[in-house]
Formats: structure tokens, C-alpha cells, sequence
């Protein structure tokens, strides 16, 4: 199935967004029977990355970057506030902080007392709060005030690593440089056999390989979506999932539950022989 030549089929759900706390509902693929009526599809890696990317954009046409900003250094802090924490947390903290320090500048020049108290509950505040008070101090003297749009600029800023990087540059200024690797983009790469790494540089290197440029931040987008929505770490929802088919993790996760499936039977029919 070619999913891209559907992908602009109307949705019947609403689309991500800040009103619904970017809640997505997974949109079935047409013409496919249900995930579980599928064979299994043993695809190239990069055959299988290209579909599985086909088929997110189908799964979720709208995929909204779901940290609230409106401006570029907003997302720049939003994102650092985000590590080790949850978006929706982030974006319970920011609207406060915002109205306080809407700019570089007025972050630069904040009491690091009032910015800790601000950002505290998204955990490890002291060090977000210095970081942020460091890169904009930068952003100000050494970029007249405005976030730069480079990732060797960018990974300048004190606190800013390549994943907050990837972030900013693609939704703030449309720019694709990397792939940008979170806990969700680390583990569904991974059960989809895309790559055997585990740090975030190897992985984002395995996966630009893997996909065209223009669509690395719509894998990443999309993965958070799906790693949150059907494939969490905790209790993955493999039965309703349009990726079963062509997900290796999954296929391994089926064959074992057909092998059980098989062993107790052969135990019933024992007992009865018995």
C-alpha cells in the first residue's frame, strides 16, 4: 500500500492541538483489513522505514509540536524544560513564566531566585534555570537578541544539546538538520529495527541514513504521537496498532503469544489423553 497517496484524506477526529491538551487519535488506514487480519511483512530496513514513515503521516496528518511557544526563544526554553519531564508539565509551567520573562532579554536579567521558583516543578530547576539565564545572556550579547537559526550556533547556547536543537530549528524556522531523538524516537526506532544503538548521537545518525531530510522532524513529531497515543513503554496496544505488520518488535511479540498459544493447547490435549 502506498499510505502517501492518502494522506490527504479528511479526518473525522479533531487535530492535535493546545485547546485538547495535543491529544491524537491514531486515523485507521484505508483499504487494510484490521492490524491483527495482516500477515507480517519482512521488509529491507530501509523499505521498512519509508513505509513505517508513510504510514505515520496517514496515522496522524496534523502533528503539531505539543510545547506551547510563540516565539523561537519560548520554544528554545520550553524545550530545555522539557528534559527529564513531561510536555503537558512544561506547559502548565511556561504560560507564568512567559508572562514574567516573555524575551531573551528579560530571562537574561531575571533573579536566578525567581526563575528556580518558576521552573521547579519540572524538576532539576536549578541547572534548567542557570541554563536557560546562560543562553539567553548569550543569545543577547552574542546574537543581537534573536534566537540564531544553525545548529552550530544553536548548540553553542549553554544547555542547548542537539535534541533541543533539532527541535528549535525545524518548528521555529523550518530548517531540518537532524533527527531529533527523545525517550519515544529512542525506543520505537529500536522495536522497529531501525537501529541497535542506544545512545541519541548513533541513533539520529542511523535514522538521517534512513529517512529524506524533509521528513526527519515528521518522524520524530510523529513517533512522540504514537508512543504516547497506542506504543507506550508500559502497556503497548500492538492489537490496535496499523504498524503491526511491519513492525519487528511486534512480530517477535506475536510469534511468541502464537508459540505459547500452540504449547497450551498441546497441554490440553495431554490432559485429556491422560
Amino acid at each position: 500500500m502506498n499510505a502517501l497517496a492518502t494522506s490527504n484524506l479528511p479526518s473525522s477526529n479533531p487535530p492535535p492541538s493546545k485547546e485538547n491538551g495535543y491529544a491524537a487519535i491514531p486515523q485507521p488506514l484505508p483499504n487494510l483489513p484490521p492490524p491483527l487480519l495482516r500477515p507480517a511483512q519482512k521488509l529491507r530496513k530501509k523499505e521498512r522505514a519509508l513505509e513505517l514513515l508513510s504510514r505515520l503521516k496517514v496515522i496522524y496528518p496534523e502533528a503539531p509540536c505539543s510545547l506551547d511557544h510563540e516565539t523561537p526563544v519560548q520554544l528554545m526554553v520550553a524545550t530545555m524544560l522539557s528534559a527529564q519531564c513531561t510536555d503537558a508539565r512544561v506547559n502548565l509551567v511556561t504560560p507564568a513564566l512567559f508572562e514574567r520573562f516573555p524575551d531573551a532579554e528579560a530571562m537574561a536579567g531575571a533573579e536566578i531566585a525567581e526563575l528556580e521558583s518558576l521552573v521547579r516543578s519540572t524538576g532539576f530547576y536549578r541547572n534548567k534555570a542557570k541554563n536557560i539565564q546562560a543562553a539567553c545572556h548569550k543569545i543577547v550579547t552574542e546574537f543581537d537578541g534573536v534566537v540564531p537559526d544553525s545548529m552550530e550556533d544553536l548548540t553553542s547556547l549553554p544547555g542547548v544539546a542537539r535534541k533541543t536543537a533539532n527541535v528549535v530549528l525545524a518548528h521555529a524556522f523550518d530548517i531540518h538538520e537532524g533527527v531529533t531523538v527523545d525517550t519515544h524516537v529512542k525506543r520505537l526506532s529500536g522495536l522497529f529495527g531501525l537501529t541497535k544503538h542506544t545512545e541519541p548521537i548513533k541513533i539520529e545518525q542511523d535514522l538521517m541514513k534512513l529517512l529524506p531530510q524533509p521528513d526527519w522532524e515528521n518522524w520524530s513529531i510523529r513517533l512522540v504521537y504514537h508512543g504516547r497515543a497506542v506504543c507506550s513503554a508500559r502497556n503497548p496496544s500492538c492489537s490496535r496498532c496499523e504498524l503491526l505488520d511491519i513492525c519487528p518488535g511486534a512480530i517477535k511479540l506475536r510469534k511468541a503469544a502464537e508459540k505459547a498459544a500452540k504449547a497450551a493447547d498441546r497441554a490440553k490435549v495431554r490432559k485429556k489423553e491422560a
